[in-house]
């Protein structure tokens, strides 16, 4: 009895699964041509990007502070350095 219980429910599963399929070929409803929307309509109404030239400058200005604060840490690096190099070779003495 469990045995026809077992491929009754089986057969019902089988015939449920294929109930639910489809035989329609996704890809054909979703081509690219109608789903997606192309570059150039889609930036047409978009404005050309300016240049702000006060940040341009403003940039240019950090960038040359930040130069000058760099040389300055690798030249007190370098004096560092030095004296570490003085005072190890006074201590091998």
């Amino acid at each position: 009895m469990k045995k026809i219980a077992y491929t009754a429910f089986a057969s019902l599963a089988a015939l449920s699964l294929a109930a639910c399929g489809s035989s329609t070929d996704a890809s054909e409803d979703a081509m690219a041509e109608n789903v997606e929307m192309p570059a150039d309509e889609a930036m047409a109404d978009v404005e050309e990007p300016v240049v702000d030239e006060t940040v341009v400058e403003e940039d240019a200005a950090a960038a040359e502070a930040a130069a000058s604060s760099a040389d300055a840490a690798a030249d007190a690096a370098a004096d560092v350095a030095a004296a570490a190099e003085a005072a190890a070779a006074e201590a091998t003495e």
